[in-house]
């Protein structure tokens, strides 16, 4: 069974845990932007029909180096996401498996 493109988000909160969100974007009509907010606080936003993320600045302030080994983690943790893409969508056109599905 294939589903089409979805956003599932989902919050959890108990009285003796921190509350929990979850987003999860399945779907090709995921919009990306970076960009920075009065020449100091950098942010990158995910976004599709239902739903935002935006990831910044520790406390919403200058970047400290926390922030940026956060960055370098997400410019890692996206070409190994490139990579996967690439590298699945060559293997599952060479056996038929692969779709151009786009979102109604």
């Amino acid at each position: 069974m294939s589903l089409g493109p979805y956003t599932y988000v989902t919050l959890s909160m108990t009285q003796a845990q921190t509350p929990r969100l979850i987003v999860s974007f399945h779907t090709s009509e995921v919009g990306v932007r970076a960009h920075v907010i009065d020449e100091r606080r950098p942010y990158l936003a995910f976004s599709t029909p239902e739903a935002d993320v935006s990831v910044s600045t520790t406390g919403g302030g200058p970047v400290t180096n926390a922030d940026l080994i956060l960055a370098r983690d997400i410019y890692s943790a996206a070409a190994r996401y490139l990579a996967d893409c690439e590298r699945l969508h060559i293997e599952q056109s060479a056996t038929g498996k692969a779709t151009d599905q786009t979102a109604a």
